[in-house]
């Protein structure tokens, strides 16, 4: 059975650094995509970042390109997030999630490309 679950969210200043990691004993394997995705209040979960497993390719949204890293420790079993410049519109909390390649016909980045998901943690940023 797949669980993720998701730590490091907290609150930071404007510009200050967080990382996010997502364990998820048993399913970080060649052949699937890892993502990372927000949901302020009001509006829609987006997706952020994305890597794909069995090569390591990473896709961004725009919106945090430059300031945002996914990666992931095989051997922990583990996916982060390091999110740097962080920004008030940064706000959200914050859901990994792992889903199979055949899955990612719309994108690494659609909430549809996923079939598991963690419990979401927060991250606040003030200004």
């Amino acid at each position: 059975q797949v669980q993720l679950v998701e730590s490091g969210g907290g609150s930071v200043q404007a510009g200050g650094s967080l990382r996010l990691s997502c364990a998820g004993a048993g399913y970080i394997a060649s052949g699937n995509y890892m993502g990372w995705f927000r949901q302020a209040p009001g509006k829609e979960r987006e997706g952020v970042a994305a890597m794909y497993a069995g090569d390591g390719r990473t896709y961004y949204d725009d919106s945090v390109k430059g300031r945002f890293t996914i990666s992931q420790d095989n051997a922990k079993k583990t996916t982060y997030l390091q999110m740097n410049s962080l920004k008030p519109e940064d706000t959200a909390m914050y859901y990994c999630a792992a889903g199979p390649y055949w899955l990612a016909v719309a994108g690494p980045l659609r909430l549809s490309s996923y079939n598991y998901w963690g419990q979401g943690t927060q991250v606040t940023v003030s200004s």
